[in-house]
């Protein structure tokens, strides 16, 4: 498989996502999650059929809606759509306050990963959808072969020594 390769088109490097918006099937449980647990603040109300958060009173962060999915099951497991969402943390002491909050919350957690790159707490939201929070390390840290190219990894994260972040 090529991964080198560059295409004719090379979109500006400042481009970021700004937000997602997510079809839940019943908004309070979905701020439940966003709010009360993972700490965003609600921004806007659209009527009772969306609700709209951010962190630091951005407009919004992530939108939750049930204009078509009030009440519904979440989508099958093996069917094509979000995979996940993620969520990035400025900072490591940041990502250990949310696994702080996700533990005293008794949130399941389904993993939690050292990349290499970034460090990552995998979960799910009420509705099913994945959900990665995580913090980039310094580009000057991430891991290379020895032709400089990204040689990101999977290991196991060092839950405790996140954790120790919060004693200092």
């Amino acid at each position: 498989m090529e991964t080198s390769r560059r295409t004719r088109r090379v979109i500006n490097p400042g481009t970021r996502i700004g937000h997602v918006h997510l079809k839940v099937a019943n908004i309070e449980r979905a701020l439940g999650f966003y709010r009360d647990v993972l700490g965003f603040e609600v921004t806007q109300w659209y009527g009772d059929e969306a609700v709209f958060l951010s962190a630091g009173g951005y407009h919004h962060h992530i939108g939750l809606n049930t204009w078509m999915s009030r009440n519904a099951h979440p989508a099958p497991p093996h069917s094509a759509g979000l995979f996940h969402l993620a969520i990035l943390y400025p900072e490591r002491r940041d990502l250990a306050q949310a696994l702080r909050w996700l533990l005293e919350s008794s949130y399941p957690i389904d993993g939690a990963s050292d990349h290499g790159v970034s460090e990552a707490l995998y979960l799910r939201d009420p509705d099913g959808n994945g959900v990665e929070l995580y913090r980039d390390r310094p580009q000057e840290e991430w891991p290379r072969n020895s032709e400089g190219e990204l040689a990101m990894v999977t290991r196991a994260l060092d839950v405790e020594g996140l954790l120790a972040e919060l004693d200092g």
